[in-house]
């Protein structure tokens, strides 16, 4: 069974783009590219799996949102 997860992105001050999954909880990878770090979330999300499986359901990612202050 596929299963869809978002990923959060960002890119730190070394260049490195930082990815999370905000459904899983500590589930987070890097790469030096976008590509690298898709296909080291991909094996990371398969891990937190393994170790968080699932029970009642993950929590809905809703989005993000900006704010100012």
């Amino acid at each position: 069974m596929k299963r869809e997860f978002y990923v959060l992105i960002e890119q730190d001050e070394d260049g490195f783009f930082i990815g999370e999954v905000p459904q899983l909880r500590g589930c987070y990878a890097q790469g030096r590219t976008i590509d690298e770090l898709l296909q080291n979330i991909r094996e990371v999300i398969e891990l937190c799996l393994e170790e968080q499986p699932q029970t009642e359901g993950w929590p809905e990612f809703i989005g993000l949102q900006k704010v100012l202050i």
